[in-house]
């Protein structure tokens, strides 16, 4: 799975330049996302979902995964997400869990 990374005065930004997260990629982009991380200690990790046009719940478990073993000193923002992928993270209620960002710009504003 290519990711694109760059640091940020607020956080890591994790592009993923990819139209699908779905179970054929989702342990690709699970064991990518951990390479990137263990090879930056940033606190604050924001998912940006630009070009993902698609997520199954293989994808949507591995984003879950993946907040799950940062640990609860790290936060994961995710932002970018276009409609249909949105859906799916409202009808599953992660919404409540993650933070979700409009843009890339929206997101390291908050920081």
């Amino acid at each position: 799975m290519d990711l694109s990374l760059s640091t940020e005065t607020n956080g890591l930004s994790v592009t993923v330049n990819a139209t699908r997260i779905d179970a054929q990629a989702a342990l690709k982009f699970k064991d990518a996302i951990h390479d990137a991380l263990t090879a930056n200690d940033a606190s604050r990790i924001i998912l940006n979902l630009t070009q993902v046009d698609f997520i199954d719940s293989s994808g949507l478990g591995a984003i879950v995964s993946i907040k799950k073993n940062i640990g609860a000193q790290r936060q994961i923002d995710l932002c970018a997400l276009n409609p249909a992928v949105d859906k799916v993270f409202r009808l599953t209620r992660m919404d409540s869990i993650f933070k979700i960002h409009p843009d890339l710009d929206s997101a390291l504003r908050v920081g």
